[in-house]
């Protein structure tokens, strides 16, 4: 058949919020040879204070269909997510939730952070995946092309060695968390750990509002800056509403994450112009 009469490949439809995640990826992945497989989400990429997270949580040949009423985070109110919680680490062959702090991120920039954080995560487990399924398209997790940032910084003070272990092979997947009952289930974690955190940082710092608004840019957080200015727990490198342009060093570090295009959608605007937006909640 020639080029001209080729009948063009059919696209994979998008999910629907509707259709629950399966384990189809997931038995795939383990039927073509791995005996781990886990899956991976962060949150927090957006927030203008407090850590941003990355929950993984992995799944065998064993492991049975998720709990009833599992979607990606983002589609279940506080009260669905902080009683699923409980059912999906129940589930999970093994889980973990990794953090990189406000100065951390500073220092190092957002892709790394997420790197460090995804790689903290996988130091907590148990057990060790084969290959690990990312939302998205772009592999936040394993080494990077060029040398980064956090390559010539090796360590970060007291926080240990700046990537505490290897990364598995990554498979990645747009709409995942939708899609992937892993996926699902890890930012299902990632979600109501971070939302956690947050709820008791605010007991330090209540005039933020971070119980309520778990360090996104909502109204009360906003007015709070432009009345206290920011705090400990705020990502200074970036142009906070109200407040003082990021230092040099860190705008540098944004701008060769853009030269190497590993900023997407929405985190591409947020350091484009410097001012972050609520990414992922």
């Amino acid at each position: 058949m020639s080029p001209a009469t080729r009948t063009p490949a059919k696209r994979r439809p998008a999910p629907s919020p509707a259709t629950p995640p399966s384990l189809r990826l997931e038995r795939q992945l383990l039927r073509s040879g791995h005996t781990l497989v886990a899956g991976m989400d962060e949150v927090g990429r957006g927030a203008l204070a407090g850590p941003v997270s990355v929950g993984v949580l992995v799944v065998d040949e064993a492991t049975r269909t998720a709990p009833t009423g599992l979607r990606d985070s983002k589609l279940l109110a506080p009260a669905t997510r902080d009683a699923l919680a409980p059912k999906v680490r129940r589930w999970a062959l093994a889980w973990a939730v990794g953090h990189t702090e406000p100065a951390e991120i500073d220092a190092i920039g957002i892709i790394a952070a997420l790197r460090l954080a995804g790689r903290r995560a996988l130091a907590q487990l148990p057990v060790r995946p084969d290959v690990v399924i990312l939302d998205g398209n772009h592999d936040y997790l394993s080494d990077p092309r060029e040398p980064s940032l956090l390559d010539e910084l090796g360590e970060l003070g007291e926080a240990g060695p700046v990537l505490p272990c290897d990364a598995p092979a990554v498979t990645t997947r747009i709409k995942a968390d939708m899609s992937c009952a892993a996926v699902a289930g890890a930012s299902v974690l990632a979600k109501t750990t971070r939302d956690a955190m947050m709820a008791e940082r605010h007991t330090a710092f209540p005039q933020y509002g971070w119980a309520g608004n778990k360090g996104y840019s909502a109204p009360d957080h906003l007015q709070a800056l432009a009345e206290h200015g920011s705090c400990e727990q705020h990502r200074r490198s970036w142009r906070l509403p109200g407040l003082a342009v990021p230092a040099p060093r860190v705008v540098e570090a944004s701008a060769e994450a853009l030269d190497l295009g590993l900023l997407e959608d929405e985190a591409l605007a947020d350091l484009t112009s410097h001012t972050p937006g609520g990414r992922k909640a």
